[in-house]
C-alpha cells in the first residue's frame, strides 16, 4: 500500500508528537509512525519548568497538570563526613531561578504522558499510527528522503511518499544509524538500573513532589514521586560497577539502593510494582542534526546522562524548532540550509551547558561545591535556571554558568589529589561497555 504525505515523523514519543502536532497545525499532511503501542513503559518521568510553556503552546498544560505531581525543585542530600553540611539536604527550588518563567514543573508517568501527547496529535489532524516500524528510507537523486518503507505488527507493508522526514525515533536514532552519524561520547559514559515502587517515603510539605538526586560511591540515585503513591527509583552507575551484577536485576538493584543510608531509610516499606530494567551506553551524539529533506529531534540526535532531567525538555524543545525548520523549508526551499544551521547552533549551545555539568557531577569537586552552594554574582540562581532548562536564550544565565566553570577550576586546585583521582576514574569509564535492555521494553 502506497500513500502520500508532506512530512513523515518517525517516533511517537514527546519529540515526535510535538513536531507532528505543530506541523499539522501549519496545514501539512503529517504521518506519524510509532513502532510500539501506547501506553508503554518509558523512563524519564521528571519534567523541567521550561517544558511548561511548550505544553501551553501545544494546548495540553492542564491535561498534564491533571496527571502530574507538582515538582517545586530538586533535592541534593549531602554526604560529607566531618563537615557541618553532612546529613543535610540542599533544595534547589525553581522559584529562585534568574527571572523564572515558571516556578514549578511536573513529575509524570511516561506511559500516561506519552499517550496523552499521541492522542493530542491525532486530535490536531496527524495521521498517527501505532505498531508500525520504519524499515527503510529511499532517497531521490539529490539525496532527499522520498519514500519511507514500514511494516505493521501484522506484517503488512506500507510505503509513504514524503517531502520531508523528521527522525524522532529516540535512542533507536534511525537516521543516525542508517547514515553512520552516531558517536559514543568520548567524555562520559554511564549505565542505569531502575524500576517503580509503592510505599517509598516522600519528603514532607512543599518538597513532597521534588526529585531527589542522591550520590553514592559508584554514581547517583534518582527518586521521582508519581501519582498513586508510586515512586520511580533508579541508580545511574559507573559501567564497571553495573558489570559486577550477578543473578537477577532485582537483587542487584535492591543491593545498590541499600548502600546509602538516606535511600535505605526511604525504601524501608517499598514494594516493587514494575520490572527492573538495566541499560547502558548512555551518552552519544550524532555528527549532524539535519540534511537535505531531513532533521532530527530529541534523543535521535543526542542523549546525555539524565542527572538533570533534561531529556523530555530537550526533545520537545528541539521538536518545536524542527517543526519550524520543516515548515520554512517546505514553503521556501532556499532557506532550508540557513534554518538548519540556526537550529543546530542553538541546540548544541544548550547541550554544551548541560553536558559540562553532567560530565562532572559525580566528581569530588562538584560534590564539594554542591555541599555548600553560594550565590555570589547570582551564580547559584543561574545553576537553578539551568536545572529549570533555561540555557538556550538567556544570556544572563549563560555567562554565569561560564563563571561557575572558573569556580570549579579553583576548587579542583584546592583538592588537587582527589580531583585528579576523580578525573582518571571518569576517563576510565569511557572505555567500559555495558549492554542491557532498552529504556522502553516491557510494561509494568
Amino acid at each position: 500500500m502506497s500513500q502520500d504525505a508532506d512530512v513523515v515523523v518517525i517516533g511517537g514519543g514527546p519529540a515526535g508528537t510535538t513536531a507532528a502536532t505543530l506541523l499539522a497545525r501549519k496545514g501539512w499532511r503529517v504521518v506519524l509512525l510509532e513502532k510500539d503501542a501506547h501506553p508503554r513503559f518509558h523512563i524519564g518521568e521528571s519534567l523541567l519548568p521550561m517544558n511548561l510553556p511548550i505544553l501551553e503552546r501545544l494546548g495540553v498544560l492542564e491535561q498534564v497538570r491533571a496527571i502530574g505531581v507538582h515538582k517545586a525543585g530538586a533535592d541534593f542530600p549531602v554526604h560529607m563526613p566531618g563537615t557541618p553540611e553532612d546529613g543535610t539536604t540542599h533544595v534547589f527550588r525553581f522559584d529562585r531561578a534568574l527571572s523564572p518563567k515558571f516556578d514549578h514543573a511536573f513529575q509524570v508517568r511516561r506511559s500516561e504522558f506519552d499517550q496523552l501527547l499521541f492522542e493530542h496529535a491525532r486530535a490536531n489532524g496527524v495521521d498517527a499510527r501505532e505498531r508500525v516500524k520504519v524499515e527503510q528510507v529511499e532517497s531521490d537523486a539529490d539525496g532527499r528522503p522520498s519514500l519511507v518503507h514500514a511494516r505493521d505488527a501484522d506484517g503488512n507493508a506500507l510505503s509513504l511518499r514524503t517531502r520531508y522526514l523528521v527522525d524522532a525515533s529516540g535512542r533507536d536514532t534511525f537516521l543516525g544509524n542508517k547514515l553512520k552519524l552516531k558517536r559514543k561520547s568520548a567524555l562520559h559514559q554511564s549505565a542505569a538500573i531502575f524500576s517503580h515502587f509503592r510505599g517509598v517515603t516522600r519528603r514532607e510539605g512543599d518538597d513532597a513532589g521534588n526529585i531527589t538526586v542522591d550520590r553514592f560511591e559508584h554514581g547517583w540515585y534518582w527518586l521521582i514521586p508519581l501519582r498513586d503513591d508510586v515512586m520511580s527509583v533508579g541508580a545511574v552507575c559507573l559501567p564497571e560497577y553495573l558489570k559486577q551484577r550477578r543473578g537477577d536485576n532485582e537483587a542487584f538493584l535492591m543491593q545498590t539502593l541499600l548502600r546509602t543510608d538516606t535511600v535505605r531509610e526511604r525504601m524501608q516499606h517499598a514494594e516493587r510494582i514494575a520490572p527492573v530494567h538495566a541499560t547502558g551506553n548512555y551518552s552519544y551524539q550524532c555528527t549532524r542534526m539535519a540534511g537535505p529533506g531531513w532533521v532530527m529531534a530529541g534523543d535521535a540526535f543526542a542523549f546525555i546522562d539524565p542527572v538533570f532531567s533534561s531529556g523530555v525538555y530537550l526533545g520537545m524543545n528541539s521538536a518545536e524548532h524542527a517543526a519550524d525548520v520543516v515548515d520554512g523549508a517546505l514553503r521556501q526551499p532556499a532557506r532550508e540550509a540557513a534554518l538548519q544551521r540556526a537550529m543546530d547552533k542553538r541546540l548544541r549551545r544548550g547541550l554544551k551547558h548541560f553536558s559540562w555539568f553532567i560530565h562532572r557531577f559525580t566528581t569530588p569537586v562538584m560534590q564539594r561545591i554542591f555541599s555548600a552552594p553560594r550565590n555570589d554574582w547570582q551564580i547559584e540562581q543561574a545553576v537553578i535556571s539551568m536545572l529549570a532548562g533555561d540555557v538556550f536564550d538567556n544570556r544572563a544565565v549563560r555567562w554565569r554558568l561560564h563563571a561557575f566553570r572558573a569556580i570549579y577550576a579553583i576548587n579542583a586546585i584546592a583538592i588537587a589529589p582527589a580531583a585528579l583521582r576523580g578525573w582518571l576514574r571518569r576517563r576510565r569509564q569511557v572505555r567500559e561497555a555495558f549492554a542491557g535492555d532498552t529504556l522502553h521494553e516491557g510494561n509494568p
